[in-house]
């Protein structure tokens, strides 16, 4: 089962096999304004964070399908999403475990509602304060992005990118070495009524990359993960 209940505030995924935290949750989040996203295994948990693209998710470690450990794991090699941990043990050693994981914060059960809305207050904050790139110029050897003028160069001549174009390899540009997925693309350059039109994502990273003279099959600029986003992998010069 997966379920969402919308508002206009940040998504939040909890992912939970008891269908009364799941209750307690969306009474809770959505009294506060968030947008509530629910499932019920790892497995459903993935795909909603895939497709959903939330600002935070809340993991359960008790499971039906899978570890949460082994949950965090798979999350953190695509992705620095915030999540915090729901854990029934008090162990100090499981909490250094977890956060050496991957998790951002954890809250051991049972929990009241003042603390969990401190807890996620917290890491919506610190994800609003992350900054990304924003040098005026950028080169990556012979590939030069002047961000102040909106203009491209590769070999020393212009690249004429259209709007959409130069914001897609914009964005990438913004997080290097880091997965951005489909989804995180087509809202930041089409909106969220977009984020299913991945058919427009292909043929615009297919245009850039004809444009960049990226050979897809080897790539020094642009890395595709299938199915989940892609990769602005070249180094800064």
């Amino acid at each position: 089962m997966n379920a969402q209940a919308r508002t206009d505030g940040p998504r939040i995924l909890v992912i939970d096999d008891e269908p009364q935290i799941r209750r307690f949750m969306r009474a809770s989040l959505t009294a506060e304004g968030y947008t509530y996203l629910e499932a019920a295994t790892a497995e459903q948990g993935i795909k909603q964070i895939t497709s959903q693209n939330p600002h935070l998710v809340i993991l359960d470690l008790g499971l039906p399908d899978a570890d949460g450990y082994q949950v965090m794991r798979q999350l953190r090699e695509w992705s620095q999403v915030p999540v915090l941990v729901l854990t029934a043990r008090d162990d100090e050693l499981q909490k250094v475990k977890l956060l050496e994981g991957g998790a951002n914060d954890y809250l051991t059960k049972p929990f009241g509602i003042r603390e969990l809305m401190a807890r996620i207050h917290v890491l919506l904050r610190d994800l609003s304060d992350q900054k990304p790139t924003a040098e005026a110029q950028l080169r990556f050897g012979e590939l030069l992005i002047d961000r102040e003028q909106h203009k491209v160069f590769l070999q020393n001549e212009m690249v004429n990118l259209s709007r959409k174009e130069y914001a897609l390899l914009d964005f990438l540009v913004s997080h290097p070495q880091k997965l951005v997925t489909q989804q995180q693309l087509l809202e930041k350059i089409w909106g969220r009524t977009h984020q299913e039109d991945t058919h427009y994502l292909r043929i615009f990273v297919s245009q850039v990359r004809k444009k960049l003279k990226d050979d897809p099959a080897q790539p020094k600029y642009i890395e595709t993960e299938p199915g989940v986003g892609y990769r602005f992998i070249a180094e800064k010069s």
